[in-house]
């Protein structure tokens, strides 16, 4: 096929391909992305004038195959302002590697997208969160033994060995803050630590992970930020804290807690995202 190259690796006209058959479904051009984590998909029922394109349809994209990822890309208006929208995301763990996992960041790209806001549902490793808190993610740990970027360099998105100081935009994060005092509520702000999964992690594991500075730990985001950041994307990252991680609360984890509390929470992340959004 044209759009991989020697190694099996997608290249250009993949994206390419992706971004056209979308344009053909909307005159809207987005300008800021939206990726939704596991039970924070009702974002998308406050999208106006909206196209929605199923994963399958669209030439290249992986297929969401995990509870409560809907797997729809929307591009509409939220709060007037013109968005794209996964509702639903793809993680190593269903088997996908990384460029796949974050192949709807560069599509995005092309699509004329500036600025992401990447949210996930997350394990809370520091003690003095609880599960509803939202954190926003002021740097990451990447413990996936992954990064989209290996292989040949896309040099249309960015360079070979891109900055990652600032990951997550100071000023947008400053943004959130802003917004969120004005609302009334608190925002947490840690580390996330991004783990391939699919099994949740050990006690220890969770121990070695607060000595390395991290207060929060999820399956996902990490691929994503890479590949936006190689790209020249600015980025915002929320992190729901749907439970304690391994060994805290001394009970087992499952992802139907997980999404219990995404939906309690989901008035505050709905007023933050979508005020955030209209200030961008």
């Amino acid at each position: 096929m044209a759009s991989e190259n020697n190694t099996g690796r997608l290249t250009g006209q993949a994206y390419e391909e992706a971004a056209n058959y979308i344009r053909q479904q909307t005159s809207l051009q987005p300008e800021v992305g939206l990726i939704l984590g596991s039970g924070l998909g009702v974002l998308a029922d406050y999208i106006t004038d909206a196209a929605t394109i199923a994963y399958e349809d669209i030439p290249h994209f992986p297929v969401s195959t995990v509870e409560g990822h809907a797997g729809e890309l929307l591009i509409g208006l939220l709060n007037g302002r013109p968005v794209v929208l996964m509702k639903g995301r793809f993680h190593m763990y269903e088997g996908y590697a990384p460029e796949l996992t974050s192949f709807p960041v560069r599509v995005m790209k092309e699509l004329g997208v500036t600025k992401l806001v990447v949210t996930n549902a997350a394990g809370g490793i520091n003690t003095g969160y609880e599960p509803g808190d939202l954190m926003l993610i002021s740097d990451h740990i990447n413990l996936t033994g992954r990064n989209p970027l290996i292989g040949p360099n896309e040099n249309r998105f960015g360079v070979r060995f891109p900055d990652m100081s600032e990951a997550y935009s100071r000023r947008l994060r400053a943004l959130a803050q802003e917004t969120a005092q004005a609302a009334g509520f608190t925002l947490r702000e840690g580390v996330y630590v991004g783990v391939l999964g699919p099994s949740y992690e050990t006690p220890a594991e969770i121990r070695m992970m607060r000595i390395l500075g991290a207060d929060a730990v999820g399956m996902s985001t990490i691929a994503e930020v890479v590949a936006a950041r190689h790209c020249r994307i600015e980025v915002l990252g929320i992190s729901c804290i749907s439970n304690m991680a391994s060994g805290i609360l001394d009970q087992p984890l499952s992802h139907e807690e997980v999404i219990e509390t995404t939906e309690r929470v989901k008035n505050r992340f709905l007023q933050l995202v979508s005020d955030v959004v209209t200030k961008l």
